[in-house]
């Protein structure tokens, strides 16, 4: 029982900074401020983790995990326009569970070479997910592009997945960062694939597209019409 509680209390610390850590941005939450959220006292906190850098760690070992997950499933089958879609909404839902990371991400590179090393992994893995994605389509006679068009549209959709967050927060930096701007991400990747789609993949991404653009008429405005 004393091994559960303990076990408890690590996932408990672990849960609270990333709620934390999301809600005030990393660098402004410290070990302190994990503690009194919790009401335990510092000393059970560090009997647990020795620092914040920790913290940070076994958080993006969590983080890491999941998304290395998801970006590895669009890849088992061919994919059509609705599954990427789809894979986008799953990818910027990771996204968003962890965003501190991404709204923090060059502070957190530059201090902590852990993960520097794996957050570039991380983005190799999306450009490469996302140029399978496309080589698929061309396979199919979904969409043209040439190997060049398809290397820098792999490259900007990684590009627009990694820092549409912090886009947005630059916009509206007092703001609340809704869950809603996880779908304005996802359009704004399939607005970049748009131009190369044909047929009958090009006349369903504009019904996603309007399907999603009706859903969002009397709130928060899209930026690409």
């Amino acid at each position: 029982m004393e091994k559960k509680a303990k076990r408890r209390t690590r996932e408990r610390i672990l849960e609270t900074s990333l709620q934390l850590f999301n809600d005030f941005g990393e660098p402004n939450v410290t070990t302190t401020v994990i503690s009194d959220e919790m009401n335990i006292s510092p000393g059970n906190l560090y009997y647990h983790f020795h620092n914040k850098d920790e913290i940070l760690e076994s958080i993006f070992a969590v983080f890491e995990r999941e998304i290395e997950e998801t970006l590895a499933a669009p890849t088992r089958r061919p994919a059509d326009v609705e599954d990427i879609w789809l894979f986008l909404h799953l990818l910027f839902e990771t996204i968003w569970k962890y965003r501190f990371f991404y709204r923090d991400l060059n502070d957190l590179l530059t201090r902590n070479r852990v993960l520097e090393i794996h957050f570039k992994q991380i983005l190799a893995h999306k450009v490469r997910t996302a140029t399978t994605l496309c080589e698929g389509l061309v396979m199919a006679g979904a969409m043209r592009a040439s190997n060049e068009e398809l290397r820098v549209l792999a490259t900007n959709m990684a590009v627009i997945a990694t820092y549409w967050l912090s886009f947005e927060y630059a916009c509206d930096p007092r703001g609340k960062l809704e869950s809603d701007r996880i779908g304005r991400g996802v359009y704004q990747v399939m607005a970049m694939v748009s131009p190369f789609l044909l047929g009958e993949s090009k006349s369903l991404l504009a019904r996603l597209s309007t399907a999603y653009l009706g859903a969002q008429r009397g709130g928060h405005p899209t930026v690409s019409q």
